[in-house]
């Protein structure tokens, strides 16, 4: 499959109509190659809220792809600038790393956003952010889970099943308390003093149940190759915040709900 290294401007052109017609929602679609040209064709976006997000029919995508191969996925902004949005760039980085699972030789698929009515036009390649730190917030993709999850995945080749959540489910006094409910199906045991590698479980913020979980780091004089000073320290990504390991005490220790370790962790 040949990725073209830049749209034509009559793709480009199609892009920003779509927006146009669109607004004041954001438009979604891929580029595919159909005997060797390029053609845009608009798929629906069946995101929740279509003017802050999108999320891509996966019918109108495998409908896109009868027409040829896909070689890139287009997005627009409206009222906002073509750069990516940290839901891009978490999108983008966890997508590029299925593909890679999948197929370690494949090759990026660009993806194209515009913005409108500004009518500016921008083409990334999507990139893997490998560190666990500095990652923005993106409830559902770059969450608290999915930074325990990841140093699981990184530090003790454990994987998990797809952990699907709405979020400020906490928020909701008869929804289900999902680390509590859930933590023995996925292997965790309770435990009363944390060793490195256990899951902190805590409850902040205007929540019902426990809703924030980070990774103990003990007393490391490093981690992800920052430098640390002090400790005891923990892993976590919270809310509006980008993940970050910081000292374990204070207020962390007294919002604690559940010290947990997994079966397929050993002590180090």
């Amino acid at each position: 499959m040949s990725i073209p290294n830049k749209l034509k401007p009559s793709t480009i052109k199609e892009i920003l109509k779509h927006a146009e017609e669109g607004y004041p929602e954001e438009i979604c679609g891929v580029v595919v190659m159909v005997e060797g040209k390029e053609r845009y064709v608009q798929c629906l976006n069946i995101a929740k809220d279509k003017t802050q997000d999108f999320r891509m029919c996966p019918q109108s995508m495998a409908d896109a792809e009868e027409f040829g191969d896909v070689v890139g996925i287009v997005h627009s902004h409206p009222d906002g600038t073509s750069r990516p949005s940290p839901h891009d760039v978490a999108i983008m980085s966890v997508n590029r790393e299925i593909e890679l699972e999948i197929n370690p030789e494949s090759h990026a698929i660009p993806w194209h956003i515009v913005s409108w009515p500004e009518g500016d036009y921008r083409q990334i390649t999507p990139e893997i952010h490998s560190s666990l730190l500095g990652r923005s917030f993106v409830h559902g993709v770059w969450d608290c889970w999915q930074a325990c999850n990841d140093y699981y995945k990184k530090y003790h080749g454990l994987e998990f099943e797809k952990f699907e959540r709405e979020d400020c489910w906490w928020e909701e006094k008869e929804a289900k308390s999902l680390y509590e409910d859930y933590y023995e199906e996925a292997g965790f045991y309770l435990v009363e003093t944390p060793q490195v590698g256990d899951m902190i479980v805590m409850q902040i913020g205007r929540s019902y149940h426990p809703n924030h979980a980070g990774i103990y780091l003990g007393y490391t004089d490093e981690f992800e190759g920052r430098g640390l000073v002090g400790g005891p320290f923990m892993y976590h990504h919270l809310y509006g915040k980008k993940s970050d390991a910081i000292v374990y005490g204070g207020q962390w220790s007294q919002r604690t709900r559940l010290i947990l370790r997994h079966k397929g962790v050993r002590n180090v």
